[in-house]
């Protein structure tokens, strides 16, 4: 029986996979840039996906006599288009209680970057060789698509899942999830139940293989060196605030030595502390410099607690001040603390079965050090997987979709959709 399913599961996908290369078009030619960046939001992009789903999705669902609904919810931000930024849920067979089974992508894009880099106009999708190129198309707009054809063959099919089956596309992903999923968990936390679990294709390998799980904490900081300026033939009037800076720079370096802790779910195994950026300080060569600013990336494994992190790092930070006469402050950038979802939860287990069907590949649960846009879900106490089949190449110019990819993930969405049970 689960063979006979995944054949017309399949054979649906391929069937349709002109009307997804269109669906992606579509989405292309809709820039959803953050006013981050100086765009207008998503709003543009979601009217369009709005009227696209409403006339196909929707649509064929109420044909089928299945319960369908679609929302638009906004979060206020005046520097956008409308005052807000839009994301769009899609409630299937939501007239069954319990708990959902979710599939979540996100509007947003990055910029282009560089225009002369790309071989062509960004925001136009050219299918080539079995490739969509176009900002978006992988990130996110390949999973968004799957996830949508994904409800399509079930509703098409007649393959009804136990769980209600809701897609949501939430905006600014690419700058933080203020205006997304964050705000969404928080204010407006109704829309979730006790039990809800979520796919979150935004991430993924090649061949399909790597389920992630769990995500280190993210710590950025920013360390500001205030000494004394002076004129550099006479360094002994002044505090080198720059020196005082490299010093700490290689004791906190050194931090993994104070944090040896392992966890062979990641790669590499262990916590990072990178110091990353630096600020200029003066101009010209003949000055010591008075203030000093760089800063730290930190990717803490789970079971470390960032407390006793912050700790470690102010104690240098006196250690330092102690010996250059110089004082220190530390500001945090921004910090991200995710809850794993255990490697065993039956979502992993059953999303594992699907990837087997599909690519034929044993996928595994993994940890990464980049945040992701499921911590605030897992953070809520939501088990959340991410994954997808994707070559890596979002944020890149010449971005790409492998159309195979496409199709087949949206094949692995709609057996995990329909076998997850309660």
């Amino acid at each position: 029986m689960h063979e006979d399913t995944s054949k017309r599961v399949l054979s649906y996908m391929e069937a349709h996979t002109e009307e997804m290369v269109e669906l992606q078009r579509l989405l292309t030619s809709h820039p959803a840039l953050s006013p981050e960046v100086g765009g207008r939001g998503e709003w543009e992009k979601a009217q369009a996906l709005v009227e696209w789903l409403e006339a196909h999705l929707l649509r064929e669902a109420r044909e089928k006599g299945v319960a369908a609904s679609l929302s638009v919810v906004e979060v206020p931000d005046e520097r956008a288009e409308r005052g807000s930024r839009p994301s769009i849920l899609v409630e299937l067979w939501h007239d069954r209680n319990g708990p959902a089974f979710w599939i979540m992508t996100h509007l947003d894009v990055v910029p282009p970057g560089e225009v002369a880099l790309w071989n062509g106009d960004p925001f136009t999708a050219v299918v080539k060789d079995g490739r969509i190129y176009g900002r978006g198309t992988e990130d996110n707009q390949q999973s968004m698509t799957s996830s949508i054809f994904a409800a399509r063959a079930l509703v098409a099919l007649g393959l009804a899942p136990e769980r209600p089956l809701k897609l949501l596309f939430v905006a600014d992903e690419e700058f933080g999830n203020r205006y997304g999923i964050q705000a969404l968990v928080t204010s407006h936390r109704s829309l979730f139940k006790e039990g809800d679990v979520f796919l979150v294709p935004d991430g993924g390998l090649p061949d399909g293989s790597m389920i992630e799980v769990a995500e280190k904490q993210l710590l950025w900081l920013k360390f500001t060196t205030r000494g004394r300026q002076c004129h550099a033939s006479r360094p002994d009037l002044g505090k080198n605030a720059f020196v005082a800076a490299s010093d700490l720079v290689v004791r906190l370096s050194r931090l993994d030595e104070r944090f040896p802790r392992r966890n062979d779910l990641f790669v590499p195994p262990c916590s990072t502390f990178v110091p990353s950026r630096k600020d200029p300080n003066v101009p010209n060569i003949n000055t010591v410099p008075g203030e000093d600013v760089f800063y730290m990336d930190c990717r803490v494994l789970p079971e470390v607690d960032l407390a006793e992190v912050m700790g470690a790092i102010e104690a240098l930070c006196r250690e330092v001040e102690a010996v250059y006469g110089v004082e220190i402050s530390v500001e945090v950038i921004q910090r991200i603390v995710s809850r794993p979802t255990p490697a065993d939860a039956p979502l992993v287990d059953v999303l594992k079965a699907a990837v087997k069907e599909v690519y034929g590949v044993e996928a595994r649960p993994m940890g990464i050090g980049g945040g992701t846009v499921a911590a605030p879900l897992r953070n809520e106490g939501f088990d959340c997987v991410v994954w997808s089949t994707v070559d890596e190449t979002a944020h890149q110019p010449n971005e790409y979709c492998v159309i195979e990819h496409m199709v087949k993930d949206a094949g692995v969405m709609a057996l995990l959709a329909l076998r997850f049970r309660r």
